[in-house]
C-alpha cells in the first residue's frame, strides 16, 4: 500500500472516496465480484488526475474502470452541465429532463463542416461525422439509437434527421426534408404512449432510411417500423396511458366534423380509462390533434384519408365499451348495445356477423365444420384481439401511405438511416414483447461488439503495432439459446401448431430441453416462468399469453386440425406466419441493412426515475452503461492501450521533463521515444505507432505526476531564488547604511581632533591667494573673448546683412511675377466670364425659337378652333330649321285638336289637377335652367378679365424682352471696353523692354512667330467675317506691310482689328434683333387675332342662348293652349333634351377653350419667369463685371507703381547692371507665356465661331424641331445614341458615367437620360451577377457605384448637397431632370454589392478565425495540449490541413483594406466593412468557444486577449479606431476576461454580474459550467458559486441565446463625401472614331 502511494501522493487524499465508489459498485454487481479475503486485502481503483477528470472522451482517461466512468459523467452531467459524452465510438447522451438551449440553426451551422472532436460532444458531431463519411466514402451510414424508456432516444433521433433537414436542403420543390421532419409528430401519436417511465415513450422501433442524391441532397425516405405493442391498445398498467391518438381524438369530439363519430371524453372508454391517467403535464391533447392534422396534411394525405383513419380509431373505441354478457358456458352480445352499433356503422361490417363472430368460434375438421360457442373470458379476448389487429393493420397502413408521401422522383445515391429502438427492458412482469426487444438488443450488441473490435483492429494495423487478441464478452450463446434449433423460439412455433397446445405444456418443453444450458434457468417459487441470462442482466419472462401474442389469429379463420407429430416440425414454410417469425425476418434484414453501412452509436440513459432535471442515480446510471455496452467498450479500450498521444501532442504536453540535449524541435518524434525510454523503464507499458504513442492503463496519469512533480521542483526553486535574491536586497541595503553611519561617526571624530587657532588662520590665508589669483586669471580670460566674441559678431552681421539685401532682392523679383501672374488669372476669369456669356445669349436665342415654335403651335390651334366653329354653326342651323318643322306640325295638331275639344271636356275636368302638377315641374326645371344660364353668363364675364389680363401680361413680357435685348447689347459693349483693357499687357512689355540690351537672339525667334502670328490672324479674320462682309473689308482689315518684322507693339494692332470685327459683329447682332422684334409685333398681332376669335365665339354663345329663350317661350305658349294632351308632354320633353344636348355640347366647347387659356396662360407665365431670372442673373454679372474691372484697373496702377519703384531701384544699385542676362532670360520666358496667351485668345476667337456659327442656325429654328446645342467645354461627354452599348462596356468611371448624364441633362432629353440610367444599372448588375465571388471586381464596383451616388447628390440641386460645393460647382448643376429615383434605385444596388462584397470577405476570412483566435498559441509555452480520446482519431481528420495563426488574420484584413484604398472606396464605408468582419470574428470564436470545453481556461483567455490586443494594434496602424469595431469584440473581450478572474468568493460574483455586461446570462453560465483546468495549480469552478451567478442574473434582460447570430449584418449607410475634383479640370479623349465626345472636367 505504501509502495504504491509513493510514487502518487496526490493520489492518497482521495482513498476514502475511491474506496465508497468500489463498494458501491461492488454492491451493484455482486454477480461479477468475488468475496473479500481479509488476508489479501483488495486496493481500490486509482483515481485519475484532475487534468483528466471531466474529459469529452472517456477513453482518454487514463485509468479505465467502472468508478472513473461513472465519476466523469457525473462531473460533466451535475457540475458542468454538459449531457454529452463520448466513450470511443459511442455517444452517450444523459437525459437532463429540461429544455436545453443547444439545439437551434446556430448550433447546426457552428456543427457543419467541423471535424468530430473538435467540437463538444453533440448529437450534431456524430450526424455531421455521419453526412461527411457518405460524401467522403461514397458509402451508406446508420445512426442506431438505443436506451430505456425515457432516455431520450426518439427526441435524440429526431435531432439528427432534423440536422440533415438543415444540412442537406433537398433541390426540389417539394420541400421533402419538411416531409420528413413531419412524419415524427404522426409516428408518435399514433406509436407513443406514457408509461411510468416516460411520458412520451416509444412504443414501436423505426428505421428511417434518409435518402440523398449525388449532391447529397435530400430526395426522400423510408420508414420501416418493428414490434409495435399492440398489447397496449387493450390494457395499460397502472398510472399509464393508451396512445397518444386517442386522447387527441376524445379531446376533439367537440368539433362538427366529429360529431358524426359519437365519441365521448376519455374517461368513459374503457381502453383510454384503464390505467387510471387520461392527462399529461404540460400537455395539450387538443393542441397536439391540431399539429397532427397539420403534418397529415403536410405529408399530402388527404382529408378523406384522415376522416377514415379517425373512424377507424373511434370503432376501435366504441368496440372496447361493447359489454359481452356470460350466459353459463356461453357468451352473447345485445344487438342494442349503442356502441355495437356505432361500431358497426364505422366500419361498415354486419351486426349480426360480428356478433356470432365474437361470440363462437370455427372449427374446421377433415370432413366437416364446428361452430362451437365460446365463454365470456375467450369472447373478451377475441373483442381485444380484434382490436388489437384492427390498430395493427392501421398502423402499418399509416406507415405505408407516409412512405408514399416520401418517395421522390429520382435514383437514390446514398442513404443515411437512423434506428430508433428500445434497449434491454425488464419489468415487473416481462411478457413475449419484453422477450423479442431483449433478442433484438442481442443482435445489436454483437454486431456493436464486432464493429468495436474490428475498429481496435484497424487502428493497431494502421499505427503498425502488433495486435494481440483481446478478450471481450460474445453473446452467440445467448442468440442460439433463442433462434437456434430446438430454441425458444422454435420449440414455442411447434407448440403453437397443436390446437390444444398451453403455455404450460410449452414452459415444461423448455425445461426439458434447455435445462444444461447455463444461460437458462428456472425460478425456484414458480412454475410459470423462465429466466435468461441476457448481456446486461438475468431477466424473468412470465410463460402466460406467449403462444396468444405468438399467434396472433382471431377467430375469423378456422383452426385446421391436422395429424401432429411432436418434435416434428411442419414441411410447409408458408404455415410459419407467426408473429416471432415476421419479427426475426424483419431483424435479420436490419442487421443485414446495418452490416452493410457504416455504423454510430448513440446510447441515451436515463439518470433517475424521478425525471428530475440534472439528478444523477448512480446505481440506475450504471445499469444502463452495462446494459447499453458502454462499459463493455471501457472493458475492451483497458485491455490494450486506451491513452493514445500524437507526438507533437506529448512533445507540447511533456516538453517540460526533456532536458536541454533531448529537446530537439528537428526531429519531435525522435525526441519523444528518447524521453519516454528514459522515463519509463517497461518498454511494454507503451509502444510507438506511425504517428501516435499507445500507452497503457495509467501510464499518463504517471507521467503527469512526474511533470507536476517537476512543476513543484521548478516553482519551489523559483521562490528559493526570489527569496534569497529579496533578503540579500534587504541585507545589502541595512549593509550601506551602515557603513554611511560609520563613515560619519568617524569624520567627526577626526575634525574634533586636528582642528586648532594656526590651522585656521592658515587656511583661511590660502582662501584669500586663491581668491585674487582666481579673479586676475578671469579678467584676462574675460578680455580675450570679447575681442574675439566682437570680430565674430561684425564679421557675421555684414554676412547677415548681405543675406538679407539678397533674398530682399529675391523677395521683390517673385512679388512682381505674382503680380504679372495674378493679372493673367484675372484675365482668364474674365475670359470665362465673357464665355458664359456668350452662352446665355445663345440660350436666349434658342428660348426665342421655341416661343416660336409655340406660336406657331397656338395657330394651328386656333385653326382648329375656326374650323370647330363652322361646324358648330351648322349644327345650330340644322337644329334651328328642325324646331320650325316641329312648331309648324305642332301648330297642324292643335288644330285638329281643337275640332275634338268638345269632346274632351269631359276629360279635361278630369286631368286638369294631373296637368297642374306637371306644369309646375316643367316650370321649376326652366327655372333652374334659367339659373344655369345666369351662372354662365357671370363664367364668361370672368374668362373675359382673364382674357384682358393675358393681355396686359402678353404686353409687359414683350417689353421684358426688349429690355433684355438692351441689356444684351450692354453687355457686349462691356465685352468691347474690357478687350480695351488687354492694352495694359503691351505697355508693361514696353515698360520692360527699356531694360532690355541684348535682344539679338530674340529677334530671330520674334521672326518666326511674326509670319505663323500673321497668317493665323488672316485666317481667324476670314473665318469670323467670311460669312458676313465682304472680301474687300477683309483686306482692309489685314497687315498691309508684309515684311516688317512683327514686333511685340504690332500686339495692338491685332486687338484693334479684333475689335473692328466684334463691332461687325455687333452690327449683325443688331440687325437680327431688329428681325426679331418684327417676329414679336407679328406676335401680338397673332394674339389679337385670337382676341377677336374669342369675341365670336361669345356672340355665337349670346345667339344659342336666345334661341333656347325663343324655344322656351314657344313651349310655355303651348303648354298653356294644351294642358290636357299627354302627346304634348312627350314633344315638349323631346324638345327639353335636345335642348340639354346642346347646352351640353357648348358646354362641353367652353370647358376645351378654359383648358386652352389656362394652357396659354401657363406658358406665358413660365416664359415671364424664366426671362425675370434670365435678366436678374445678367445684372449680377453685370455686376461682376464691374468689379472685376476696378480690381484690373487697380493692378495696373499697382504695376505702374512696382515698375517705378524697378527703375529707382535699378539707378540705386549699379550691381544689378551685372544681373541683366539674367533678367533677359526671364523676360524671354514671360514672352513665351504671352504666347500661351495668345494661344488661349485663339480658343476664344474659336468658340466666338462656334457662337456664331449657333445663332445661324437659329434662324433655322422654324425649320428644326430641335434647338441648336453648342459644343463647349462645359465638363459634359457627348455621345450618339446608337453607340451607348459601346459607351457602357468601355468607360467605367463614376465621372465620365456623370458626365454622360449631365449632358443629356443639358440637352433636355429625358428618353436619352432614361435609356443611360437603365443602361448603366443594368450592366452594373450584370457584372455583378457574373463575377459575384471576384473580391477585387466588387470593391471596385461598390466604390464606383458610391461615386457616381455621390455625383447626383452633389450636382442634383439640393440644398442639402450643395453646402460645400464652389461657385463653379453650383453651375454645373442638373438643371431639367430629378434624379431622386434612380438614386434611390443606385443605392439598393450599391446595398447589395456591399452584402455581396461582406459576403465574399467573410467567406475568405472564417477558415482562419477559429484556429488563429483560439487554436493558435500565440503566447509560445502558456497553454499545452491535453489528452485526447478516441474522436481525435477519428477518420474525418487530416493532417495536411493548413495551419492558421492570428497573423493569417490579419494578413487578411491588411489584404482587404489596401484593396479598398486602392479602389478609392470612402473611408466611413471601408470602416463599416472593418466593423462587420471584426464583428464575424468575436462571434465565430465566441461561438466556437461555447461548444468546446477544452478552450475554457485560464490560458487560453490569455491567449484570446493577445489575439484582440493585436487586432486593435491593427486597427491602430490603420488609423480606423473611430469605425467602433472593437466594440464588436466586447463580447469575446469579457468572456475571456471571465476565464482569467476569480472564481470562488462572493465579491468574485459581484464583480462577474458587473463586469461581463455584453454577455447573457446563459453565456456565462455555460463559460463557468465549461471552465477547465489545464494543471493541477487550477481550481474547478463549484456549482454553488455557479448558483450564486445564476440567483445574481435573474433581473437581467437580455437574450436567451447561447449563440451569437454570426450572420448578423450591421445596417449599412453610404456617407455622402463631396468631390472636390473640378469637372473642368480634368481632360479625357475619345478613341472611338464613331463617337464624337469633347470632353473637360
Amino acid at each position: 500500500m505504501q509502495t504504491l502511494f509513493g510514487n502518487r501522493p496526490r493520489l492518497r487524499e482521495t482513498f476514502i472516496l475511491e474506496t465508497l465508489l468500489s463498494s458501491c459498485f461492488l454492491k451493484m454487481a455482486p454477480s461479477t465480484t468475488t468475496p473479500v479475503d481479509p488476508s489479501k486485502p483488495q486496493l481500490p481503483p486509482l483515481r485519475n488526475p484532475d487534468i483528466l477528470v471531466g474529459e469529452n472522451d472517456l477513453t482518454a482517461l487514463s485509468y479505465l474502470h467502472e468508478p472513473a466512468v461513472l465519476h466523469n459523467l457525473k462531473v460533466r452531467f451535475v457540475e458542468s452541465r454538459i449531457i454529452y459524452t463520448y466513450c470511443g465510438i459511442i455517444l452517450v447522451a444523459v437525459n437532463p429532463y429540461k429544455q436545453l438551449h443547444i439545439y437551434g440553426d446556430a448550433i447546426i451551422h457552428a456543427y457543419s463542416g467541423q471535424n468530430m472532436g473538435d467540437m463538444d460532444p453533440h448529437i450534431f458531431a456524430v450526424a455531421e461525422e455521419a453526412y461527411k463519411q457518405m460524401a467522403r466514402n461514397h458509402k451508406n451510414q446508420s445512426i442506431i439509437v438505443s436506451g430505456e424508456s425515457g432516455a431520450g432516444k426518439t427526441v435524440s433521433a429526431r435531432y439528427a434527421m432534423r440536422y440533415f433537414a438543415v444540412v442537406s436542403k433537398s433541390g426540389s420543390k417539394t420541400r421533402v426534408e419538411d416531409k420528413v421532419l413531419a412524419s415524427n409528430p404522426v409516428t408518435e401519436a399514433i406509436g407513443n404512449a406514457k408509461t411510468t417511465r416516460n411520458d412520451n415513450s416509444s412504443r414501436f422501433g423505426k428505421y428511417t432510411e434518409i435518402s440523398f442524391d449525388k449532391r447529397y441532397r435530400i430526395i426522400g425516405a423510408n420508414m420501416r417500423t418493428y414490434l409495435l405493442e399492440k398489447s397496449r391498445v387493450v390494457f395499460q398498467a397502472d398510472n399509464e396511458r393508451n396512445y397518444h391518438i386517442f386522447y387527441q381524438l376524445c379531446s376533439c369530439a367537440h368539433l362538427p366534423e366529429f360529431k358524426n363519430l359519437r365519441l365521448l371524453s376519455a374517461d368513459k372508454f374503457q381502453y383510454t380509462c384503464m390505467g387510471g391517467e387520461i392527462t399529461i403535464e404540460g400537455v395539450d391533447d387538443e393542441k397536439d390533434m391540431e399539429e397532427t392534422r397539420r403534418t397529415f396534411s403536410l405529408l399530402g394525405l388527404n382529408e378523406d384519408f384522415q376522416l377514415d383513419v379517425f373512424k377507424v380509431l373511434a370503432a376501435v373505441l366504441h368496440l372496447g365499451n361493447v359489454e359481452i354478457r356470460n350466459s353459463g358456458d356461453k357468451s352473447s352480445l345485445p344487438p342494442s348495445d349503442p356502441h355495437l352499433q356505432v361500431f358497426c356503422e364505422l366500419l361498415d361490417v354486419s351486426l349480426e356477423e360480428l356478433v356470432r363472430w365474437l361470440c363462437h368460434r370455427r372449427i374446421v375438421l377433415v370432413a366437416e365444420t364446428v361452430v362451437k360457442p365460446v365463454p365470456k373470458k375467450r369472447a373478451v379476448n377475441a373483442r381485444d384481439a380484434l382490436a388489437k389487429q384492427i390498430y395493427a393493420h392501421l398502423f402499418d397502413c399509416i406507415i405505408n401511405r407516409i412512405n408514399r408521401a416520401l418517395q421522390v422522383p429520382g435514383k437514390q445515391h446514398a442513404f443515411i438511416g437512423v434506428l430508433d429502438i428500445y434497449g434491454f427492458e425488464t419489468f415487473d412482469i416481462n411478457s413475449f414483447e419484453q422477450f423479442c426487444i431483449n433478442y433484438a438488443n442481442e443482435k445489436l450488441q454483437q454486431q456493436f461488439n464486432l464493429h468495436v473490435f474490428k475498429l481496435e483492429q484497424e487502428e493497431y494495423m494502421k499505427e503498425d503495432i502488433p495486435w494481440t487478441l483481446i478478450d471481450f464478452y460474445d453473446n452467440q450463446p445467448v442468440i442460439d439459446l433463442i433462434e437456434a434449433k430446438i430454441g425458444i423460439l422454435d420449440l414455442l412455433d411447434e407448440e403453437c401448431l397443436f390446437p390444444q397446445g398451453t403455455d404450460q405444456s410449452w414452459l415444461q418443453k423448455l425445461f426439458n430441453y434447455l435445462e444444461a444450458n447455463p444461460l437458462f434457468e428456472k425460478p425456484r417459487l414458480s412454475n410459470e416462468a423462465f429466466v435468461i441470462q441476457h448481456f446486461a442482466d438475468k431477466f424473468p419472462f412470465l410463460a402466460n399469453f406467449f403462444q396468444e401474442e405468438e399467434r396472433n389469429t382471431a377467430n375469423s379463420k378456422g383452426i385446421k386440425v391436422r395429424p401432429a407429430r411432436p418434435g416434428v416440425k411442419p414441411a410447409n414454410k408458408q404455415l410459419r406466419t407467426s408473429v416471432g417469425d415476421k419479427f426475426c425476418s424483419s431483424l435479420s434484414l436490419l442487421m443485414e441493412t446495418l452490416n452493410a453501412t457504416t455504423p454510430h452509436y448513440v446510447r441515451c440513459i436515463k439518470p433517475n426515475d424521478e425525471k428530475l432535471p440534472f439528478e444523477y442515480d448512480s446505481r440506475r446510471v450504471v445499469q444502463q452503461l452495462r446494459a447499453c455496452g458502454v462499459l463493455e467498450t471501457i472493458r475492451i479500450s483497458a485491455q490494450s492501450y486506451p491513452s493514445r498521444w500524437t507526438y507533437i501532442e506529448f512533445y507540447s504536453r511533456y516538453s517540460i521533463l526533456m532536458s536541454h540535449q533531448e529537446a530537439d524541435r528537428s526531429d519531435k518524434k525522435q525526441t519523444c521515444k528518447n524521453v519516454l525510454q528514459r522515463l519509463i523503464q517497461d518498454p511494454n507499458q507503451y509502444k510507438f505507432g506511425r504517428t501516435k504513442i499507445f500507452f497503457r492503463a495509467g501510464q499518463v496519469a504517471y507521467l503527469e505526476k512526474l511533470r507536476l512533480d517537476r512543476l513543484r521542483g521548478a516553482c519551489v526553486t523559483i521562490q528559493k531564488h526570489v527569496r534569497g535574491w529579496s533578503q540579500r536586497r534587504k541585507y545589502l541595503r541595512m549593509r550601506q547604511a551602515a557603513i554611511i553611519l560609520q563613515e560619519y561617526i568617524r569624520g567627526k571624530r577626526t575634525i574634533r581632533k586636528t582642528v586648532s587657532a594656526a590651522t585656521l588662520k592658515q587656511g583661511w590665508a590660502s582662501v584669500v591667494i586663491q581668491r585674487h589669483w582666481r579673479g586676475y586669471r578671469m579678467r584676462q580670460i574675460y578680455l580675450v573673448v570679447r575681442v574675439a566674441s566682437i570680430t565674430i559678431q561684425a564679421f557675421t552681421r555684414g554676412w547677415m546683412a548681405r543675406k538679407r539685401y539678397k533674398k530682399m532682392m529675391e523677395e521683390q523679383k517673385a512679388l512682381i511675377l505674382q503680380k504679372v501672374q495674378q493679372l493673367r488669372k484675372k484675365i482668364e476669369e474674365q475670359n470665362k466670364e465673357n464665355r458664359g456669356l456668350m452662352e446665355r445669349l445663345t440660350s436666349l436665342a434658342n428660348s426665342h425659337a421655341q416661343n416660336m415654335d409655340r406660336v406657331q403651335g397656338l395657330e394651328a390651334q386656333m385653326e382648329k378652333l375656326t374650323n370647330q366653329k363652322a361646324s358648330l354653326e351648322a349644327k345650330e342651323k340644322k337644329g334651328k330649321e328642325d324646331t320650325t318643322l316641329i312648331i309648324a306640325q305642332l301648330q297642324k295638331e292643335t288644330h285638329a285638336l281643337n275640332l275634338e275639344k268638345q269632346n274632351l271636356e269631359k276629360k279635361f275636368e278630369a286631368s286638369t289637377k294631373e296637368a297642374k302638377e306637371s306644369f309646375d315641374e316643367i316650370k321649376r326645371n326652366l327655372l333652374e335652367e334659367k339659373e344655369y344660364e345666369a351662372r354662365l353668363r357671370k363664367r364668361w364675364s370672368t374668362l373675359k378679365e382673364e382674357i384682358k389680363r393675358l393681355k396686359e401680361e402678353r404686353v409687359s413680357l414683350l417689353r421684358k424682352i426688349e429690355e433684355g435685348g438692351q441689356v444684351n447689347s450692354d453687355l457686349q459693349e462691356q465685352v468691347v471696353q474690357l478687350t480695351k483693357h488687354v492694352k495694359v499687357i503691351p505697355e508693361l512689355r514696353r515698360d520692360l523692354s527699356n531694360l532690355q540690351n541684348q535682344r539679338s537672339n530674340m529677334d530671330r525667334r520674334m521672326k518666326e512667330h511674326s509670319e505663323q502670328a500673321r497668317a493665323k490672324m488672316n485666317d481667324i479674320t476670314r473665318q469670323l467675317l467670311g460669312g458676313v462682309v465682304e472680301e474687300e473689308v477683309l483686306l482692309g482689315l489685314a497687315p498691309d506691310n508684309s515684311e516688317k518684322i512683327y514686333e511685340v507693339e504690332d500686339l495692338l494692332e491685332a486687338f484693334d482689328r479684333l475689335q473692328k470685327a466684334t463691332k461687325i459683329l455687333e452690327n449683325h447682332q443688331r440687325e437680327q434683333k431688329e428681325n426679331y422684334e418684327t417676329q414679336v409685333e407679328g406676335f401680338k398681332l397673332k394674339v389679337d387675332h385670337l382676341q377677336n376669335e374669342n369675341s365670336g365665339l361669345q356672340k355665337l354663345f349670346q345667339e344659342k342662348s336666345n334661341i333656347n329663350e325663343k324655344i322656351r317661350q314657344e313651349v310655355s305658349r303651348l303648354s298653356n293652349d294644351n294642358l290636357v294632351i299627354p302627346e304634348l308632354k312627350l314633344q315638349v320633353s323631346e324638345l327639353l333634351r335636345q335642348k340639354q344636348e346642346l347646352e351640353v355640347h357648348v358646354e362641353e366647347q367652353k370647358t376645351e377653350l378654359e383648358e386652352k387659356n389656362e394652357e396659354i396662360t401657363s406658358v406665358l407665365q413660365r416664359k415671364i419667369k424664366e426671362e425675370s431670372s434670365k435678366r436678374r442673373h445678367f445684372e449680377e454679372k453685370s455686376e461682376e463685371l464691374e468689379e472685376l474691372k476696378r480690381e484690373l484697373q487697380g493692378q495696373v496702377e499697382e504695376l505702374k507703381e512696382e515698375n517705378d519703384h524697378l527703375k529707382r531701384h535699378q539707378q540705386m544699385e549699379s550691381e544689378a547692371k551685372s544681373k541683366l542676362r539674367q533678367e533677359t532670360s526671364r523676360l524671354t520666358a514671360e514672352n513665351m507665356d504671352f504666347e500661351e496667351q495668345l494661344d488661349q485668345k485663339d480658343r476664344l476667337i474659336k468658340r466666338l465661331q462656334n457662337q456664331i456659327k449657333s445663332l445661324e442656325t437659329s434662324q433655322k429654328v422654324k425649320q428644326t424641331s430641335t434647338p441648336a446645342t453648342s459644343k463647349d467645354y462645359l465638363g459634359m461627354l457627348e455621345y450618339k445614341r446608337d453607340d451607348e452599348h459601346r459607351l457602357i462596356q468601355n468607360i467605367i468611371l463614376a465621372y465620365i458615367l456623370f458626365m454622360c448624364i449631365r449632358h443629356a441633362d443639358y440637352l433636355n432629353d429625358e428618353a436619352k437620360l432614361q435609356s443611360l440610367m437603365n443602361a448603366t444599372i443594368g450592366a452594373v448588375k450584370k457584372v455583378i451577377m457574373s463575377h459575384h465571388k471576384d473580391f477585387e471586381l466588387l470593391s471596385f464596383w461598390l466604390s464606383n457605384t458610391c461615386q457616381l451616388l455621390n455625383c447626383l447628390k452633389q450636382y442634383s440641386g439640393e440644398e442639402e448637397f450643395m453646402k460645400q460645393n464652389t461657385p463653379r460647382q453650383k453651375k454645373n448643376c442638373l438643371q431639367n431632370f430629378d434624379l431622386s429615383e434612380h438614386r434611390q434605385i443606385l443605392s439598393d444596388l450599391a446595398i447589395h454589392i456591399y452584402h455581396q462584397f461582406i459576403t465574399i470577405m467573410e467567406k475568405s476570412l472564417n477558415p482562419a478565425i477559429v484556429p488563429g483566435m483560439l487554436e493558435h498559441e500565440s503566447l509560445q509555452g502558456i497553454s499545452s495540449m491535453k489528452p485526447t480520446g478516441f474522436r481525435k482519431r477519428s477518420n474525418s481528420i487530416y493532417e495536411d490541413t493548413e495551419a492558421y495563426t492570428i497573423s493569417s488574420i490579419i494578413q487578411e484584413l491588411s489584404v482587404f483594406h489596401s484593396t479598398m484604398n486602392q479602389h478609392g472606396m470612402e473611408q466611413g464605408l471601408i470602416k463599416q466593412a472593418v466593423k462587420q468582419l471584426f464583428f464575424l470574428v468575436g462571434a465565430t470564436t465566441l461561438n466556437n468557444m461555447m461548444l468546446r470545453k477544452d478552450m475554457c481556461s485560464c490560458r487560453k483567455g490569455m491567449q484570446i486577449r493577445c489575439n484582440i490586443s493585436y487586432l486593435e494594434e491593427w486597427l491602430k496602424e490603420k488609423e480606423l479606431q473611430s469605425s467602433n469595431a472593437m466594440d464588436t469584440l466586447r463580447p469575446l473581450s469579457q468572456a475571456a476576461w471571465l476565464l482569467q478572474v476569480n472564481k470562488s468568493t462572493d465579491d468574485d460574483a459581484k464583480e462577474i454580474t458587473e463586469k461581463c455586461t455584453e454577455l447573457n446570462p446563459v453565456q456565462i453560465v455555460k463559460i463557468l459550467n465549461s471552465y477547465t483546468p489545464i494543471d493541477d495549480f487550477e481550481k474547478r469552478v463549484t456549482s454553488s458559486f455557479v448558483r450564486k451567478v445564476q440567483s445574481l442574473l435573474q433581473d437581467r434582460d437580455g437574450s436567451t441565446q447561447l449563440m451569437l447570430d454570426s450572420d448578423y449584418r450591421f445596417q449599412v449607410t453610404f456617407p455622402y463625401s463631396p468631390s472636390s475634383q473640378a469637372l473642368e479640370l480634368l481632360q479625357a479623349s475619345n478613341n472611338n472614331k464613331d463617337m464624337t465626345s469633347s470632353v473637360k472636367m
